[in-house]
């Protein structure tokens, strides 16, 4: 009880109400932007050529604003927008009318979860395993090259580190596609040829975001085993002849991970909101690119639907690594 009391029910509070918190804010930020979605839609018909009487502009904007609901008050758009938000209903896209906004959310969802969750792993294992060792046994002339060519790679803005990659990998060897998730004109489906185009299209993606990942894990990673071998307690272990590998794995590694479980978890929250840059620069159809498109077309229902599932996603994740910390640390179950 004394748990529930003190530990797991403020936790559910502060889920609740940073998650309501947050979808509140996602919901007045945009009808608060000067732009007008339905007028820029008007406006988009009529710069492609297309010719529309005054009378007829003036009733079309009226019939969009009814339909997406524009009309009413801001309360009441509110209130309406909490009641299809329980039934997972965001309404139809602006730009994509009349695709529902949940729709196209699923189908660019996928290819950021993908790519994403795969990178983030394995970024994340060979960062902290590479840190922790250079952390730890920072004598080693292999391991002094290694931490040399992270803090080289570390600083590289992305977006210049991803033309190399492209430049390297597709103009000058020719190994890999350009960008796009699949071949062009390839069709969906469950096969081993086209399950080998999807990774063949995410190879360098996914290899410029583990760069990055990787040197960041990396550093942050040899810092606090930097800072924890210190401590008397490891000072104490090697005093009394424990062995070094005992030590850095079930002494140095086990409390420095702790910052990292927390840093990971929050990441995987981090995934719904796609990844904009690597996806504008390899073209990739996943959910930051889907959310570019909503901002420039001032897409109400679609961006309140990719943020709403973004702040969900996090303080999801930020919930769980809470629960799971005392199974981890002994120290939070002690107070």
């Amino acid at each position: 009880m004394r748990f529930i009391r003190r530990y797991l029910i403020p936790r559910l509070i502060q889920y609740v109400l940073v998650t309501s918190l947050g979808i509140t804010v996602v919901f007045f930020i945009p009808r608060l932007l000067p732009v007008d979605p339905v007028e820029r839609m008007v406006d988009i018909i009529q710069a492609r050529g297309a010719t529309i009487d005054p009378a007829a502009t003036e009733e079309t904007v009226r019939i969009l604003r009814e339909m997406y609901g524009l009309e009413e008050g801001l309360l009441k758009q509110y209130v309406s927008f909490w009641q299809r938000l329980f039934t997972g209903d965001f309404g139809p896209s602006i730009f994509a009318f009349p695709t529902p906004a949940t729709e196209l959310i699923g189908r660019a969802l996928p290819w950021t979860v993908g790519l994403l969750s795969v990178t983030l792993v394995l970024s994340w294992i060979i960062g902290n395993i590479t840190g922790g060792l250079v952390g730890y046994f920072g004598r080693s002339r292999i391991l002094k090259i290694f931490d040399g060519i992270v803090m080289f790679v570390r600083p590289l803005p992305y977006y210049i580190a991803a033309m190399l990659i492209i430049i390297f990998f597709v103009y000058l060897l020719g190994v890999f596609p350009v960008g796009g998730g699949y071949a062009i004109g390839g069709r969906i489906a469950f096969t081993w040829s086209f399950v080998w185009d999807v990774l063949k299209h995410a190879f360098l993606p996914a290899l410029s975001l583990m760069l990055l990942y990787v040197a960041t894990n990396h550093q942050t990673m040899r810092l606090l085993v930097q800072s924890v071998k210190d401590e008397d307690y490891v000072r104490y272990a090697k005093i009394g002849g424990v062995k070094e590998g005992t030590i850095f794995t079930r002494y140095v590694m086990r409390t420095a991970i702790l910052p990292q479980i927390t840093a990971l978890t929050m990441s995987f929250g981090y995934i719904f909101g796609g990844a904009l840059i690597t996806e504008m620069v390899f073209s990739y159809p996943g959910i930051g690119s889907l959310l570019y498109l909503a901002i420039v077309n001032s897409d109400y229902n679609l961006i309140m639907g990719i943020t709403t599932i973004s702040i969900v996603a996090i303080a999801t994740g930020i919930l769980i690594i809470d629960l799971l910390y005392p199974l981890v640390d002994p120290r939070i179950r002690l107070k």
